[in-house]
């Protein structure tokens, strides 16, 4: 029995924190887990400035209610679904990630949470579990599972290297070359194809 877990941001929508930053004009927070592999310290980083320049959540969410899902990346997801199962495993948050799955038709996610202060400023992040990708997948395996990964991002890497096929998709020419044995794609088509093939 076989389950897809794919990534979310880069690979079906964009960059959450590269649209806001975009949109408030700060251009640190184009820093994405592309650049920094320590999500828990890019994302202090991150609550930092919001902080910092007296932004609160619903300033993000203000953002993220205007991203649309990367183009063809719904009408791939509906035919894989159709395949097989499929989860997105994202370190986004809850809190972010409602009007994009909804864009997408609700396809089951797992991700993790924001910790809201009083005033609505983002004070902290719970994290599901640790090492959440490679310990979903290990999870899926130990109930009979075998997990196909793709992603985009260092975070990924831990997940597609222990599943019985992964890909990177519209990857970094750094990631590419540092993991020449996964196949990378950048069109969803070729990349439905590897995946379809795997199962």
């Amino acid at each position: 029995m076989n389950i897809v877990c794919l990534d979310m941001e880069g690979v079906l929508v964009p960059e959450i924190w590269i649209a806001f930053s975009e949109e408030s004009g700060i251009p640190e927070l184009k820093r994405t887990t592309r650049d920094e592999p320590d999500y828990d310290k890019l994302m202090q980083w991150r609550i930092g400035i919001l902080k910092e320049r007296g932004l609160k959540l619903k300033d993000v969410q203000d953002t993220i209610a205007k991203i649309d899902p990367l183009p063809g990346a719904k009408e791939f997801l509906d035919e894989l679904r159709a395949t097989t199962q499929v989860i997105i495993l994202s370190d986004t948050f809850e809190q972010f990630a409602k009007p994009l799955m909804e864009k997408l038709d609700w396809p089951t996610l797992f991700c993790n949470e924001l910790v809201i202060d009083e005033e609505g400023y983002i004070a902290d992040i719970k994290m599901r579990c640790e090492q959440s990708k490679l310990t979903t997948v290990r999870g899926l395996q130990s109930i009979g599972y075998d997990t196909i990964a793709a992603g985009d991002s260092y975070n990924d890497l831990d997940m597609i290297l222990a599943s019985k096929a992964g890909f990177l998709f519209r990857s970094t020419e750094q990631i590419k070359k540092d993991y020449p044995q996964l196949p990378a794609f950048e069109e969803y088509d070729e990349f439905l194809a590897a995946i379809k093939a795997a199962l």
